[in-house]
This record gives C-alpha cells, sequence and structure tokens, in this order.
C-alpha cells in the first residue's frame, strides 16, 4: 500500500508512483548478495519451480567469467554467476540461478530444458534485460560531453 497526499492529481499521482518504483527498483539493484545468500536463493527457487528437484553442492560468484552469465557443472553439482550480474535486478540474478539450476537437470538447451524454466514468470523480460545489456555493451562508446 502506497499513502500519499490527497490534494495530488490523478497525474501527480501516477508521476510519483513512477518514481518511487525507480527508486525501488535501484535500492534493489544495489544490494549484492552473498555466496551463502545466492545457496539459500538457489534452495528456494529449485523448490518453487522445480519441485526442489535441483540440489547444487555448491553456488558461488565469480570473477573469471566475462562472456557468460553463469556456469554449471552438474557433474560436481557447481554453479557459477558471473560479478557482473551483481547490481542488475533480483529478478535478473533468479532468471540466471534458474537456468543454470535447470542444466543440474537437464544438459543443454533442448525443449525439455525450456520447459523447466516455463514456469519463471519473468523469463522472457530477464533474457530481454541480459539481451539489452549486451546490446549496449557493443554500441561505441560516445566521449563525455565537453566542459566549457
Amino acid at each position: 500500500m502506497v499513502l500519499i497526499p490527497a490534494r495530488m492529481s490523478e497525474a501527480e499521482e501516477r508521476r510519483w508512483v513512477v518514481v518511487m518504483l525507480d527508486k525501488l527498483a535501484a535500492q534493489e539493484s544495489k544490494r549484492i548478495l552473498g555466496d551463502g545468500e545466492l545457496a539459500d536463493r538457489a534452495e528456494r527457487l529449485s523448490g518453487q519451480f522445480l519441485e526442489g528437484r535441483a540440489r547444487p553442492a555448491s553456488v558461488r560468484w565469480v570473477t573469471n567469467q566475462n562472456t557468460r552469465w553463469g556456469s554449471c557443472t552438474p557433474a560436481e553439482g557447481s554453479i557459477r554467476l558471473s560479478h557482473r550480474l551483481q547490481g542488475m535486478p533480483e529478478y535478473v540474478i533468479d532468471y540466471v540461478l534458474l537456468h543454470e539450476l535447470a542444466h543440474l537437470l537437464v544438459p543443454g538447451h533442448g525443449p525439455r530444458f525450456w520447459e523447466l524454466l516455463e514456469s519463471y514468470p519473468r523469463t522472457e523480460r530477464a533474457r530481454g534485460y541480459l539481451e539489452g545489456v549486451v546490446a549496449a555493451d557493443r554500441l561505441p562508446h560516445l566521449p563525455a560531453a565537453r566542459r566549457e
């Protein structure tokens, strides 16, 4: 529930809601999860979307993945997420984590794999976000504006 002054017009109310949602999203994206929190999150996501069947032995951030968002070694039960995800919205991190959890159950990216991710409601939104990040990285970087 959001409380706002009664004197606000509908237009002001809509603008204020957008401003506040943006502030909440910014706060959420600044919070960096520790490895222990990632493991807890993996357990929760597995239970919620994979009937608890994916049980990683370890889940951790790594700094040596610059072309992948995450990776999984099913034989070891290990999941690694790129440090580049830190600071991104939690639904994006959850998607990548769920993606890697699904690989503990199904190797490759065949139809059975994608069926596992269908239950996550933000799959397409997260994939779009990540595609946007990749596209932005490919844009030529413009020099900073000159100061006069």
